[in-house]
């Protein structure tokens, strides 16, 4: 069972790209493994913490253990007795008015490089990013070339795709309706349950759900009680303007594939909606060091790199044996 240890970085008022300043920023992070092994950074989507492999990862209840305890362990492909492995709390680390209006991957990838001198890590062997993590490791390898090894990206790429921004800017604008009425955490529920929809397939929901009523007036269906509750549990452990500010970097994301040279492993579920298979090609056709493209069935869309492990495995094994 993996037991991290917290690390920190005090920026102080930090400017960010966008003309913003996070107050007395601090940024925290999370080291398991061999202390001595290879480093390897892991990150998530927007709702991932620094917590990656704590607690046992078989425990039924996703809150016993960590956000990918079920890869990142010892034996596991991220073996934790060879590598030193750190996670990262993405900025603003609090909610209300000490979030910025703004913040991109930019600034979360120079507040990783703070984080690293802090430790005195001149170079990782590798950044693994799923997501929102992705388009941040990107980011931090355009930037920071010489401080590492690999990357491995999931389920992101180099911009966001159109329909995926379409979908953000509905759910910001259902949490600010929310926040306008005093009624913060209806309005995180209800953009949840719609980002729900984009996160899944459609053929997920059709295999899961028969669509029996549930309730009374007004119907209720098991899907919207399914939805519902994931809602519930995403508004009881985000803040609402935290949640505005990372929905929007999302959208603010922008990389030159060109501009990196790093050796590039791209894997993605082909039923994702907000990484779509054609953006993942362009990605890979572009970048302008070594690339390869890994592809994997999944009914759980762009969700699958917190579900299908067994798909994954074998291929972040394969990744993490040339690493030194």
């Amino acid at each position: 069972m993996a037991i991290g240890h917290d690390i920190e970085a005090a920026l102080g008022t930090n400017a960010l790209e966008r003309g913003c300043t996070i107050a007395n920023d601090v940024v925290r992070g999370r080291v398991y493994g061999n202390p001595d092994g290879p480093v390897i950074v892991v990150l998530g989507g927007i709702s991932a913490t620094r917590f990656i492999s704590d607690g046992d990862p078989q425990a039924k209840k996703k809150t016993d253990r960590g956000w990918w305890s079920r890869l990142v362990r010892e034996g596991g492909a991220i073996d934790l007795t060879r590598f030193k492995v750190i996670g990262y709390d993405f900025a603003p680390n609090d909610g209300g008015l000490k979030c910025p209006d703004t913040i991109t991957t930019t600034d979360q990838a120079q507040r990783l490089k703070a984080l690293l001198d802090s430790q005195g890590i001149t170079k990782i062997a590798a950044l693994i990013g799923s997501s929102y993590g992705g388009m941040c490791g990107l980011t931090f390898a355009r930037d920071y070339p010489d401080m590492i090894g690999q990357l491995c990206i999931i389920g992101a790429a180099h911009r966001p795709y159109p329909i995926g921004v379409g979908w953000r800017g509905i759910q910001r604008r259902v949490v600010r309706l929310g926040l306008e009425a005093g009624q913060p955490d209806t309005g995180l529920k209800l953009a949840r349950e719609l980002a729900m929809t984009t996160y899944r397939t459609p053929e997920e929901f059709a295999d899961r759900f028969d669509l029996e009523e549930t309730g009374t007036k007004p119907s209720q269906f098991d899907i919207c009680n399914y939805l519902g509750a994931r809602g519930d549990v995403f508004a009881a452990n985000m803040d609402a303007r935290r949640f505005l500010a990372l929905s929007e970097s999302v959208d603010l994301h922008r990389v030159e594939p060109e501009s990196i040279a790093t050796p590039t492993l791209l894997m993605t579920a082909i039923s994702d909606q907000l990484a779509p298979l054609t953006d993942m090609r362009e990605l890979r056709d572009r970048l302008a060091g070594p690339s390869e493209l890994y592809t994997f069935t999944s009914l759980y869309g762009h969700d699958a790199f917190l579900k299908e492990y067994d798909a994954m495995e074998p291929r972040l094994s394969a990744f993490c044996k040339g690493l030194s």
